[in-house]
């Protein structure tokens, strides 16, 4: 069973990843239906960003998984025999 520690955070991280979806949905799919001098707007960044926060945060989840890689396999390794 779960501890009330680990349900909180797992309640954050999914309330989060929802904010998030709705957020970049509403952004992506609704916003360029509405008028540009609409209010609404200054909430959001420009469209641009759209494809570019996306691009970068897959490039650095590639980076991190890939140095996470190199490092278990680095601290695996064994020693080689030295024959005599």
């Amino acid at each position: 069973m779960a501890t009330a520690t680990d349900q909180v955070v797992g309640f954050g991280l999914v309330a989060f990843s929802l904010i998030l979806f709705v957020y970049y949905t509403l952004w992506i799919i609704i916003l360029p239906f509405i008028d540009k001098d609409h209010g609404i707007h200054q909430y959001f960044l420009p469209r641009e960003y759209a494809v570019i926060i996306p691009v970068v945060a897959g490039l650095l989840l590639l980076l991190f998984i890939g140095v996470f890689i190199m490092v278990v396999m680095w601290k695996s390794r064994k020693p080689a025999k030295k024959s005599d």
